[in-house]
């Protein structure tokens, strides 16, 4: 049970995503990009696995902080180690983040799941096995029948009903899309697919991250007269205050936050606030999996919904156990990229939608991800 060794592999893995100026994700050519495998070995061999960006686990951050803390414990104790690399962060310069949190946490929770032969959210006490998703599409663009007009997200929003989902959330054009933001090309957009998709599926809206109250007020309430189910991230989430503003002046829920550091603890004070009707975790935003759960069940204690942020495994098994939290975010979707081609260095999806929008979670041990070592070693850069 006792850790002996931290390792981290650097691979390349070709993909059709690329990165805008502002960091958002949009089709294009096939090109390699590197990707990170953390895994945590114990004494008997056992092994846990978690992926993230080669900045993530950089070797000084691993020697310096995680394997200080890690080699030579008991792997079961999870907490303990969460709190214990949770501390080194105060003293680290921002060099130990959420985000190496996050992947440290996940291959913990792995390793336990493949030495138990269990699936995570199992290990964690299942409420379902399988949730239903919504859709997230992607920014807008100016790509032509991409996501460049709202009749675009319309006729792509048909898509995805057509294929399952019960749930859309657009994320509309942000910076450097050359002419906006703008909250009425925002409010069209909704329309748009609104209209299309007809009264009876969930829409949402993640829209430009820094508009000004009066702006983010005009949206809400544009959104309200179209039935959305929830705005999010409409301004800048630092300033708790102008969420509180906007929640006490919106009918439509308020969600958050979701970019906003400080774990659990943070949420805690939005809830206080009164600054979001629905609250708003994921792994990677608040450190792992261990602090996602209190996040959950902190809101779940006042009666409030908590929605988790972004797809893959780790994100999934939070959501199977656990009650408070309606959908799945599956995306980032795309005209022209197919969702369910996956990725290369895994052999099947991690998360498999049905004909009528549920997502089933895989029996695999662990985090269940389908690893192929095989690929990841034949391209291993370092």
């Amino acid at each position: 049970m006792i850790i002996t060794d931290i390792s981290v592999i650097v691979f390349g893995h070709v993909t059709r995503r690329h990165a805008d100026a502002a960091g958002h994700a949009h089709p294009g050519p096939a090109h390699t990009v590197e990707q990170a495998m953390l895994t945590i070995t114990t004494e008997s061999g056992e092994q846990g696995h978690s992926f993230c960006p080669p900045a993530v686990v950089r070797p000084d951050v691993i020697d310096k902080y995680v394997r200080k803390v890690l080699i030579g414990q008991d792997h079961r104790d999870r907490e303990r180690l969460w709190q214990d690399l949770a501390h080194w962060q105060r003293g680290s310069a921002a060099q130990l983040s959420d985000r190496t949190l996050a992947v440290v946490d996940c291959a913990l929770w792995d390793l336990a799941g493949r030495t138990l032969n269990q699936p995570v959210y199992k290990l964690i006490g299942g409420y379902r096995d399988k949730v239903p998703a919504y859709g997230s599409i992607m920014c807008g663009d100016e790509i032509e029948n991409g996501l460049a007009t709202p009749d675009d997200y319309a006729r792509f929003a048909e898509t995805l009903v057509a294929r399952g989902y019960k749930g859309i959330k657009l994320h509309t054009w942000m910076p450097p899309v050359s002419w906006s933001p703008d909250v009425g090309m925002d409010l069209k957009a909704c329309a748009a697919v609104r209209e299309a998709v007809g009264p009876d599926i969930a829409l949402m809206l993640d829209a430009y991250h820094w508009y000004s109250r009066a702006d983010a007020l005009k949206l809400g309430r544009g959104l309200e007269k179209l039935g959305f189910d929830w705005i999010e991230e409409p301004m800048d989430e630092q300033s708790m205050s102008s969420y509180q503003w906007l929640t006490d002046n919106l009918d439509i829920p308020v969600i958050g936050p979701e970019s906003a550091g400080g774990k659990h603890w943070h949420r805690a004070e939005w809830i206080k606030a009164g600054a979001c009707d629905i609250l708003r975790t994921g792994v990677n935003d608040v450190g792992g999996i261990t602090p996602a759960l209190k996040t959950m069940h902190l809101a779940e204690a006042f009666g409030m919904a908590c929605e988790v942020h972004g797809n893959t495994a780790m994100n999934l098994h939070v959501v199977a156990a656990t009650r408070n939290c309606r959908w799945y975010e599956r995306g980032l979707l795309h005209p022209f990229l197919e969702y369910d081609d996956g990725f290369d260095y895994l052999k099947s999806l991690s998360d498999p939608m049905d004909a009528d929008g549920f997502v089933h979670v895989p029996d695999r041990p662990g985090l269940g991800e389908d690893i192929d070592f095989d690929h990841i070693d034949a391209h291993r850069i370092r």
